[in-house]
């Protein structure tokens, strides 16, 4: 049985026929397990494979693959323990092996995550926004508020890196081993929209609920009609207390309304995100006009005569 990624949907097939049977054959559980992490699920697929190793103790690619989602999901003395059999056996290089195979993972959840670009913490200028708490952000670039399945928003005017932060976070989530989708509230509105006309909204939506992270880009810049709404209010609700959400918006929670053109959907949507939630206040300049000053683009501000 060769499947390692070449069709993962065979070995779920493979799985789910099996049913009871699979819970004795090595080969399907890890199979199965290694397509779940490959889709970011190593929570999920660490079961599978101990379970395959018990019964087949000495496969080593087995282990291996075991070892590799328990350093995903931040278990290293697990991983440690786990490889060490082969550590002190046959395989001098296991480690190299494990950490290529990290980096792959890494690429191909990216991939998966539809960032619009790549940004990183360490290339945000808390200098030119002083009003962003440089410690909080790299408290909340820990992830605890992932495993608490808690939501972080991040407020203010364009151009002022709220998505270089949101990006930012969903790459620590990533490097860790979490699945990450990334979307604009008027890609998602398109999304629901199609889904609609294409009759599997609802398969649309439990897509939607099932990444640890979910990051929505951009809230407030366009205004939801009723359907859009209230699509926005199931995955929120759907996702309270299941998993993650770190939102970006232009408007402050005042102003929500307007988006919505409804108060009461848009105070719903609320008191699903903000119970469990950190708010971060971006107020500053745009790093976009900053650049274009930069270039001469546009005029740095100058005091005019009387010193106004």
């Amino acid at each position: 049985m060769e499947y390692k990624s070449k069709n993962c949907k065979a070995a779920i097939e493979d799985f789910k026929l099996s049913k009871a049977g699979a819970s004795d054959q090595p080969a399907i559980l890890s199979e199965y397990g290694y397509c779940l992490a490959e889709f970011g699920h190593s929570e999920e697929a660490i079961p599978l494979f101990e379970k395959a190793l018990e019964l087949q103790p000495n496969a080593d690619n087995i282990r291996y693959d075991l070892a590799l989602d328990q350093w995903m999901v931040i278990r290293p003395t697990d991983a440690l323990a786990t490889l060490q059999p082969s550590l002190s056996a046959n395989d001098p290089d296991y480690a190299l092996k494990l950490a290529a195979k990290h980096t792959r993972n890494v690429r191909l959840k990216t991939q998966w995550a539809h960032f619009p670009y790549n940004k990183g913490l360490d290339q945000f200028d808390f200098d030119f926004q002083p009003s962003v708490d440089e410690r909080k952000l790299r408290e909340l670039a820990s992830l605890a508020f992932l495993e608490r399945k808690e939501n972080v928003l991040l407020l203010g005017p364009p151009g002022v890196g709220k998505t270089h932060l949101a990006i930012a976070l969903g790459t620590e989530a990533i490097v860790a081993g979490n699945a990450v989708y990334f979307v604009t509230i008027q890609d998602l509105v398109a999304q629901f929209q199609r889904a609609r006309d294409e009759n599997n909204l609802k398969e649309r939506m439990t897509l939607l609920v099932k990444p640890k992270l979910l990051i929505l880009d951009e809230m407030g810049y366009l205004a939801l009609d009723p359907f859009a709404a209230t699509c926005l209010f199931q995955l929120v609700s759907e996702r309270y207390e299941k998993g993650a959400i770190v939102l970006t918006s232009n408007k402050s929670y005042g102003d929500w309304g307007s988006i919505f053109a409804d108060n009461v959907i848009a105070s719903a949507i609320l008191d699903r995100l903000l119970p469990h939630s950190t708010t971060i206040n971006i107020k500053g300049e745009s790093y976009r006009l900053k650049d274009k000053k930069k270039a001469g683009v546009i005029a740095a501000k100058t005091p005019n005569k009387e010193g106004a």
